[in-house]
């Protein structure tokens, strides 16, 4: 991994600012820049790991709060009754574009198939 600080480590420093709409002593939650849905929400463990595979093996306990912060996420934006995504990019490939492990959590309306880049049910 690389030693260059990343734009969620400045977030979390608050050098760049964010719509933050959860935080927790382990991880900070807000508005994704160029949403996919109505309600698009990273959340960002504050200790850097380059994707899900080597936080789960780096600190199980942390992906768990992750995940729950991203529960929590839902029901603050009111999506949690209807229905929400939570979604990791592993590597570019997959559309990984910051190399700092982050969970979208997506809502707030209809969501179609994902996962081929013809956009079928892939």
């Amino acid at each position: 991994m690389s030693d260059a600080e990343t734009l969620f480590e400045k977030i979390i420093a608050r050098e760049i600012p964010a719509d933050v709409v959860h935080e927790t002593d382990r991880t900070i939650a807000f508005r994704d820049i160029n949403p996919q849905a109505r309600v698009h929400v990273l959340v960002v463990p504050k200790t850097r790991y380059r994707h899900v595979a080597e936080l789960t093996e780096a600190d199980p306990a942390l992906l768990a709060e992750v995940l729950g912060t991203a529960a929590t996420v839902a029901r603050l934006e009111g999506i949690a009754e209807s229905g929400y995504r939570v979604v990791f990019n592993t590597e570019s490939d997959a559309g990984q574009t910051v190399f700092h492990v982050h969970a979208h959590v997506l809502g707030g309306e209809q969501l179609g198939f994902f996962g081929s880049a013809a956009g079928g049910p892939g």
